[in-house]
């Protein structure tokens, strides 16, 4: 008997031959990855373009592809997202819950300094922040020492270039393997 398709034609069978999924090693099967949020704020668009004397020739996309690499090794899956607005970080950070966020990474850029707003979100959130930057805020101009955001973060991680993003990225790992 031949199978005829919703228009009267006899229907083909396609025979598809898969490759084996493997599943990640920290990953049991079946399983879904924790899911890390990665927020960039301002001006951050701009890496590579913008002062490469200071914050290097490395894009945002580079930075984003890196830890997405890297997270796949850990078993864990980045969300990565860039605004120049204040407003659009808070609602990212305040919806991580519905989102199934299990941890944030942040690099607020010049807002570290200033946004009170942003550290209330990450204060009220449920997850634990590290607080990312290309440089060492400490070792620049004065204006740059204060952090508004560091109380509502676990740890920050800055002077590393773009590897700070990797190393926070671990330690963000590291620390919600260790609470388990």
């Amino acid at each position: 008997m031949t199978t005829r398709s919703r228009r009267g034609a006899p229907a083909v069978k396609v025979r598809r031959s898969a490759a084996p999924r493997v599943p990640p090693r920290h990953r049991k099967r079946g399983a879904r990855l924790e899911r890390i949020l990665v927020l960039s704020g301002p001006n951050l668009d701009r890496l590579g373009r913008r002062q490469p004397e200071i914050y290097g020739t490395t894009t945002l996309p580079q930075i984003h592809e890196r830890l997405t690499v890297s997270a796949r090794e850990l078993g864990v899956e980045v969300i990565c997202r860039q605004s120049n607005h204040e407003g659009q970080l808070i609602d990212w950070i305040n919806a991580a819950d519905d989102d199934g966020i299990a941890g944030i990474l942040i690099n607020p850029g010049a807002l570290t300094h200033t946004s009170y707003a942003l550290h209330d979100s990450l204060a009220g959130a449920t997850q634990p922040a590290i607080e990312v930057h290309l440089t060492n805020p400490d070792a620049r101009e004065p204006f740059r020492h204060k952090s508004c955001v560091a109380p509502a973060c676990v740890a920050r991680v800055s002077g590393f270039g773009a590897d700070s993003y990797l190393l926070a990225l671990r330690g963000l790992v590291d620390r919600l393997r260790a609470a388990r």
